[in-house]
């Protein structure tokens, strides 16, 4: 073989081994947060999920909290929208140019405001479904109180009691 094959032979070689290398560590990393969302999901304290709560609870008052979740639920969405649109809107501000630090300072003020609206509503909706249930069915819902959402916004991104972020340099 010549030396231009012998070139062409190890370029190709090296290639399929950073490939190799490459998806073995995407395998790698997919299943160990699999894991750990598996593990998450089976934690003690945290519970079954709440529409499964909901069902098992007394049939004539099972449609009536299912409503009035769905029903509060739906009234904080528009907050819940608002403050994804401005973190949106604080994201394409904060790679403009020129930067303004205001704004987007600003923007990110709205976006926590708008979800500790949304927030209020559904614990406020809670609330008033707990009045009307006996203390089993409060016991059994109020890990609702507690809850962040889908995902519950741990993992890679870290948790919300993550702590603050640190001081810029």
């Amino acid at each position: 073989m010549s030396d231009r094959w012998l070139k062409i032979a190890l370029a190709i070689s090296v290639a399929l081994n950073l490939f190799a290398v490459v998806a073995g560590a995407t395998a790698y990393v997919g299943a160990r947060r699999a894991e750990a969302q598996i593990a998450e999901q089976r934690r003690p304290d945290r519970g079954p999920p709440i529409l499964q709560v909901v069902d098992q609870m007394d049939p004539a008052k099972r449609d009536q909290v299912r409503e009035a979740l769905r029903a509060s639920a739906l009234a904080a969405r528009p907050d819940f929208d608002a403050a994804r649109a401005a973190r949106r809107q604080a994201m394409e501000a904060a790679g403009a140019d020129p930067f303004d630090q205001a704004r987007v300072q600003g923007l990110l003020e709205q976006s926590r405001l708008a979800e500790m609206r949304g927030r209020a509503r559904l614990e406020s909706g809670a609330l008033a479904i707990f009045s009307d249930l006996s203390p089993a069915d409060r016991k059994a819902l109020a890990p609702i109180l507690i809850r962040h959402g889908k995902g519950e916004r741990g993992g890679r991104r870290g948790g919300r009691d993550a702590g603050p972020p640190p001081p810029a340099e």
